[in-house]
């Protein structure tokens, strides 16, 4: 009798104490997602290192890792094509979060961000890869991903209201780092001259970045990483470079630096270390140590 009442503690003790499942379409987000969660989550991240998030799609394996979750959290505003197919896969059992849904937009113009004086052919390369595009790049603002914790905190307090108090301590947590991570971004970059304060890079992926800490984003190509670029639009790029007195071209981890290294030839311009822009790269794990790496190379090619 003693050993049944034992058992059956032991099994309402692993119930009450079982965590629950997440997955995670972005290693971003489950970075956020396990700080928000805390004890009281599984997060299982599908994309791994070295995977591209724009062309990531799941695989049979990866919807059979994740059977049984709660929840899966998505990025949004388009990053993830795949979401209504990922949604009559999972089924009723598991809601679908777009952590970016709720966080404000930045359009990608084709004006905004790289000059080309009146290059049409620039102005037609512009158009077709940027314009009415929605920049899904949201977490390179850390506004942002402040924001990104409360809306995670807000859908684990909804499946599971129990530990809905944890999470909203967790979530608070989370942005008090978020907001030193910040502060210590704001101070590196007090080293850099404002007439200097511009980012070359291969894609738009800084956008966010960007306006956050008083950059000009120059892209010279589009969103995705396999686009390519004209000779003309070459050339007005180099021209762009030359007129403004760029002193340092970013390449990205992961990305074809073809079309930087062309540029580098014609303009001699410095090349910095690469970027991370999607947070899947080998170079550094989690979101503060993506932040740290960022700022750490654009200091260091345009410091004074």
């Amino acid at each position: 009798m003693k050993f049944l009442c034992l058992s059956a503690f032991l099994v309402l003790a692993t119930t009450l104490h079982a965590q629950m499942k997440v997955a995670s379409l972005h290693p971003l987000i489950g970075d956020i997602a396990a700080q928000v969660g805390g004890s009281h989550v599984d997060v299982v991240n599908l994309l791994r290192p070295g995977m591209d998030a724009h062309h990531f799609e799941p695989s049979a394996s990866d919807l059979a890792n994740i059977k049984g979750v709660r929840m899966v959290l998505a990025s949004g505003k388009g990053l993830e094509s795949y979401l209504d197919k990922l949604r009559d896969s999972v089924g009723k059992d598991a809601k679908v979060v777009e952590v970016g849904k709720t966080i404000p937009d930045r359009k990608i113009d084709p004006h905004e961000d790289l000059e080309h004086d009146d290059d049409e052919e620039a102005g037609k390369h512009e158009e077709h890869h940027h314009h009415g595009n929605q920049d899904p790049h949201w977490w390179h603002s850390l506004d942002n991903m402040k924001r990104a914790a409360r809306v995670i905190a807000d859908a684990f307090a909804d499946a599971d209201p129990a530990n809905k108090d944890a999470y909203k301590a967790n979530a608070a947590a989370a942005g008090k780092r978020i907001a030193d991570l910040k502060s210590w971004a704001q101070q590196q970059f007090l080293t850099i001259p404002a007439e200097d304060r511009k980012l070359v890079t291969a894609h738009s992926a800084f956008g966010y970045f960007c306006k956050e800490f008083g950059f000009q984003s120059i892209p010279i190509l589009g969103l995705a990483r396999e686009d390519q670029v004209t000779p003309k639009y070459l050339i007005a790029a180099v021209k762009v470079i030359k007129a403004q007195k760029i002193r340092a071209v970013f390449p990205e981890d992961q990305a074809n630096p073809k079309v930087l290294a062309e540029i580098t030839r014609e303009t001699g311009v410095k090349v910095g270390q690469p970027l991370i822009a999607d947070g899947t790269s080998a170079l550094a794990t989690g979101y503060e140590g993506m932040i740290r790496h960022n700022v750490k190379a654009i200091v260091e090619a345009l410091k004074r």
